[in-house]
């Protein structure tokens, strides 16, 4: 489905019950949906995680002190126990080391491989992300609309997006209810209530 014709639905959906939510989608017209798959999997989740609750720049400092304390060592292999006071130093908090360190071992021992990920249906590649400590339900949604390129996802979790969507409709209807109604495109739908406050996700590192 081309970005227009997304952007068509979303006015259609909205027209007869949102009269607010309409005029935001009209006016931030046909946008594409960004794909952020430029790492493999488990490198990117963990450069996703490093980057959460944080500014943008402050994230990418703190990644390019990591990926340096990592000399010429894969990446994936740095992320080890062993490493964990190197880490923190590099500006990591105590949780986000050891969820890291998690993704790696998981992805050493069970496998996180981009190509297996992928072939699953959103479910079932959720609960394998959210199996991981330190690996909640916002940032698998993350994982599936950025990463995986997954256009069904409503991240009720994210802030931004839920209390957009509630200002646009309506306070005393769930929102998760609301973007029911926006169906197969509940990941677009997220993207406009971003792009409307200007607010990308937190920590999704661009």
């Amino acid at each position: 489905m081309s970005h227009r014709a997304v952007h068509d639905h979303l006015l259609a959906a909205s027209e007869p019950l949102f009269p607010a939510l309409h005029a935001a989608i009209r006016k931030l017209g046909p946008m594409e949906l960004p794909r952020r798959d430029d790492l493999p999997f488990p490198a990117y989740l963990c450069r996703a995680i490093a980057g959460q609750q944080i500014s943008v720049k402050a994230a990418q400092s703190i990644w390019a002190r990591v990926e340096d304390s990592s000399g010429d060592v894969d990446l994936l292999d740095h992320f080890c126990a062993g490493n964990a006071d190197t880490l923190r130093a590099c500006g990591l908090s105590g949780a986000k080391t050891r969820t890291i360190i998690t993704i790696a071992e998981t992805h050493r021992t069970v496998g996180l491989d981009t190509g297996l990920l992928k072939s699953l249906p959103i479910d079932q590649r959720t609960a394998r992300l959210t199996e991981i400590w330190g690996v909640g339900q916002w940032t698998a949604d993350m994982m599936n609309i950025f990463y995986f390129g997954e256009g069904d996802v409503w991240p009720d979790g994210d802030v931004a997006a839920r209390k957009t969507l509630e200002r646009l409709t309506s306070k005393r209807r769930k929102t998760v209810r609301t973007a029911g109604l926006f169906k197969p495109y509940r990941s677009w739908l997220a993207y406009y209530m971003w792009a409307h406050v200007d607010a990308p996700p937190d920590g999704e590192p661009g």
